[in-house]
This record gives structure tokens, sequence and C-alpha cells, in this order.
């Protein structure tokens, strides 16, 4: 018995692994942008800043997952998605701040690697790095056995990013009657799930109960995160360098909701308010809502309710930020303002009885 035949029998496949990583090579490729220095396959990846384009580069980093929306996806077997998700959580985290995403490294985990399956999800992941503009450029496949159960696999993406060291974004210039803006979400994104899973548990294979599509609620319900990068990089490069950014502090609205996310990005001494009637709440959190008899704070603090990102901008500069956003192909709205407030920052949402029904 060889070396290699004992440990694939004690449960790892190195081969089952090098097919993977010559699997993804082809998706990597396409990601790869300016300042990558080379492929896959080393022990570590170098990344040249001066190509890139920065002067005075501040370097922003950040890590997330997906969460239980991963057990959809497993028990669905519809891996193709949720790799985006992956990058979304991690890029929609830089971009708050100002700052590029640059490069992206991914883990992926399992029991016992299913190379197909593997390609599909490190494919999405590749997608989602396209998407934002970001090269991937390495990451690890780990076969555990005994870790996970037949089928399984979790995910944590890392990303790096640059800021102009001038052009952080960081929520100090925020003030009273600044307005606050939202940005659709395309769905509960990536937070929210183990309610979401507990609530729809049977019902993956079912037309979806809040749409009318031949897609079925499994499907709808991984309709990936909405990546947001793009959109605002192109607002922020747009303006003048020897003027403060457009935009005055963002927030990603994922775990907490509305309710804990907005706070994070306001300076002491103001709180947001929103108007729910401001915005219209998609069927999924209506059914989400009426399902699970969640109360309007409920659903704020565990849900994005439709919102994956808000903006805080000054009133001069809101119309035209939102037409910025809305001409990158988002849809925008005025869904707020900042008020004075002798307490920490707080949000509240106003009309939620009557917009959330």
């Amino acid at each position: 018995m060889t070396q290699n035949n004992a440990y694939k029998q004690a449960g790892v496949d190195i081969a089952a692994g090098a097919e993977v990583v010559e699997r993804i090579k082809p998706h990597v490729r396409k990601t790869f942008r300016p300042g990558v220095m080379q492929g896959l396959g080393g022990f570590g990846a170098f990344f040249d800043m001066k190509p890139a384009g920065y002067e005075d580069p501040v370097l922003v980093a950040a890590n997330d997952g997906v969460g239980t929306k991963l057990k959809i996806a497993i028990e669905t077997g519809r891996h193709d998605t949720v790799g985006i998700d992956l990058v979304a959580m991690c890029v929609n985290d830089l971009i708050v701040q100002g700052a590029e995403p640059l490069f992206f490294l991914d883990y992926f985990a399992t029991g016992k690697i299913d190379p197909a399956a593997a390609e599909s999800v490190i494919a999405g992941i590749a997608e989602g790095c396209r998407m934002a503009g970001c090269a991937l450029i390495g990451g690890e496949t780990a076969e555990m056995p005994g870790l996970y159960a037949s089928g399984d696999y979790d995910l944590a993406g890392f990303t790096v990013g640059a800021v102009e060291r001038g052009r952080i974004i960081a929520g100090e210039t925020v003030a009273p009657g600044d307005v606050i803006l939202g940005l659709a979400a395309s769905g509960p994104h990536s937070n929210g799930y183990s309610l979401i899973r507990k609530l729809a548990a049977g019902l993956y294979d079912q037309p979806p109960p809040f749409e009318s599509t031949e897609e079925t609620l499994g499907a709808a319900l991984l309709t990936p995160t909405r990546i947001y990068v793009p959109a605002i990089l192109g607002i922020l490069r747009s303006a003048s360098p020897k003027t403060p950014p457009p935009i005055k502090a963002m927030a990603h609205i994922t775990g907490g909701g509305l309710i804990e996310n907005i706070p994070r990005t306001l300076p002491v001494g103001t709180k947001a308010v929103l108007d729910a009637a401001r915005w219209d709440l998609p069927p999924v959190f209506q059914w989400l809502k009426n399902k699970g008899g969640l109360s309007p704070t409920e659903m704020a603090t565990t849900l994005n309710c439709g919102i994956g990102m808000t903006l805080v901008c000054s009133p001069q500069t809101a119309d035209k930020v939102t037409e910025g956003l809305k001409a990158a192909g988002e849809s925008a709205f005025q869904i707020g303002h900042v008020e004075l407030t002798a307490e920490a920052p707080t949000v509240t949402i106003l009309n939620t009885e009557t917009a959330w029904g």
C-alpha cells in the first residue's frame, strides 16, 4: 500500500484536490487585473500596487463567509451562486470605506472533495471577483474527513483593497440634515438564513409563494448578494480629488439589519431616521414576515428589508449621487435623513406598520 493510497483510504484524495486546481485555473485567469504578479500554484501570491495606479495607498482588509445559506445550496445541489455571495460579502465591506477591492483569496473546506461541485463553487467566486474588479489570486481547498457531513462544505473569503490616504470614507463629516440613500438589495443577500431556512423547510422544490416564476423557492432564495462596488467606485472616482468625496458614509446591511449596521457609520451626536414608505418591501420579505409572524423590529434587526447598502450625502450632492447610481444600474432611493441626538447613534424607522403591512 503506497502512502497516497493509505491517505486516500483515510479519507483524503490528493488527486481530486489536484483535479480541482486544474479545473479552476481558467476561471481564475479571467479575474486577473493590473497588479497581479503570478498565477496559481505558489505558497503565496504577489500583488504590485504601482501598476494598480495608487500613489499613497492605505490598505483595507476584510473577511467574511456565506453562513447557513450554504445549506440551501447543498440541499438543492445548486452550487454556482454562493461563490458570488462570498465575494460580495467581503468586497461590499471594503467599498463602504472608499476602498477598491484589489485581490481576493478563498477557503473551501469539505469532508470529501467533489471536483465538479468544487469547480462550480469556485467558478462563482471567480465570477464575483470579475464583477467586483478584483483578482482571485489564491486560496485553499481543504479536504477534512470527519469534520463535515457527506456533501457539506464551508466557505470563507478574504479580500484586500486600497484607498488613497486622503479619500478614506469614515463618517466623521456626517451632520444633521444629511440625506440617507438606500440601494436596493437583490433579496435577503447572505443574512438571516437560519431563520429563512426554518420558514422554508421542505419547500425548496416548490414554486416561490411570493412571486410568479418558473424557478423554485430554493433557487429564488439562492439569488446572490448584489455587488455594489462598480457603481459606488464610479461615483467616488467621478469627483475631483481636490474636493471632499460626494459620499460621507456608507453601511453594508448585513447581519443585524438596518438597525445595527447604520449606526456603525455615524459619528457621536447623530442618528438616522428612515421612512419605510420611501421604498417598497420586496415580496420575499413580506412572505417571511407573514410566515414567521415577525414584528417590524425583528425584520429590521434580522433582514436587510430590501436595502443592501446605505449612503449618507449632503443635501447638495444627494441628487447627483442618486442619478449617478441609477445610471450605473442601481435602484437608489432617498430613504431618510440624519438628525441630532444626545445619545449614541441609533436608527429610527418610521411607518413600518403601514408600509410593511
